[in-house]
């Protein structure tokens, strides 16, 4: 494989080479990525209205088959689609070749900012640890060959007192070989309502004390809620510590201690102050995807291009009255 070189610019940053697609700027699984330009320069998104490029994360329209899902994401004009690696085992079954994926969604002008993820990758003890590797590297492979740029490490199998000290350990290993294998960033992922890690100071922590410069998190508004982490948090790191946001709402008529992830609604349809956070991400520099990613059933039984244009349309709704 073609290894790409990167050098440093800055902390958690990374080089790569940016080239034209559809309008829009892509690097493919490179270790640079569509958003990362200086804040002075930054581009904007959907027509001017958006300083982050937006993707349709595939949950939210989750009964429809992967293949019609980027259809669908191109269509109701997301810049970007996030899918789940059940999808990409799914599409390289039924179609034989996932750089043809690749190449799909380039043809309809679309990115794959990230991929859910790496089930597992982090079971206790070394010896488990190195008997799941096989596991998590094809499914780095799958990733590399859909054209991702970031895969997401969810700390387990999930327990009650995981330390920290090995997620540190496992995440370390798991960027190495990213990186070194598949031209592919590996990114902590924090799951609010988990048994082990789920709060955004515990994941931050892990992921700054590997000491790899390529170190970030995946975020989410509904684990910061239900994980109990809060919001203002997030104005404390910088933009690029953050590899892709996942954006959704919750309801204020249920404790938050009883929400799972069916109780997802659309951006602005619930209680979170998702218009404070946005102003805090553009004020950190942050110019990587927001990703709507959303496991309300109804939302399922609806038309999957109704719910893909009617989430587009919300995101911007609160991206305007935000004011970025």
């Amino acid at each position: 494989m073609e290894r790409k070189q990167w050098s440093r610019r800055g902390f958690l940053k990374s080089a790569g080479s940016v080239v034209a697609l559809g309008g829009a700027t892509y690097t493919g699984n490179t270790f640079g990525d569509a958003a990362d330009k200086p804040a002075s320069g930054a581009k904007r998104w959907q027509g001017g209205q958006s300083p982050w490029p937006l993707a349709l994360n595939a949950s939210t329209i989750r009964p429809t088959d992967i293949a019609e899902k980027l259809e669908i994401a191109a269509k109701t004009g997301w810049d970007a689609f996030e899918p789940w690696i059940n999808d990409l085992e799914k599409y390289e079954a039924e179609h034989g070749s996932l750089k043809e994926f690749a190449r799909r969604a380039a043809d309809l002008g679309l990115f794959i900012n990230n991929v859910i993820g790496l089930w597992d990758c982090m079971p206790e003890g070394e010896e488990a640890f190195q008997a799941s590797l096989p596991a998590t590297r094809e499914r780095m492979r799958r990733c590399s060959e859909a054209g991702a740029q970031f895969v997401a490490a969810i700390p387990a199998p999930d327990r009650a007192g995981f330390d920290p000290k090995w997620a540190v350990h496992c995440y370390r290993e798991l960027m190495r070989i990213g990186r070194e294998d598949y031209n592919l960033r590996v990114a902590f992922e924090f799951v609010g309502f988990m048994k082990g890690i789920y709060r955004f100071g515990e994941a931050a922590g892990i992921a700054l004390d590997t000491n790899d410069e390529n170190a970030c998190l995946i975020m989410d508004t509904f684990h910061l809620f239900r994980g109990g982490s809060g919001f203002n948090c997030v104005r404390h790191v910088q933009g690029d510590f953050i590899a892709n946001f996942h954006v959704n709402d919750v309801p204020g008529d249920i404790p938050r201690e009883e929400q799972g992830d069916e109780h997802r609604l659309y951006p602005g349809d619930g209680i979170l102050p998702l218009e404070k956070l946005f102003r805090d991400l553009k004020n950190i520099g942050y110019q990587r995807t927001l990703s709507l990613e959303i496991f309300k059933r109804d939302y399922w039984e609806m038309p999957p291009m109704e719910v893909a244009a009617r989430g587009k349309e919300k995101l911007l709704e609160v991206i305007t009255r935000a004011g970025v």
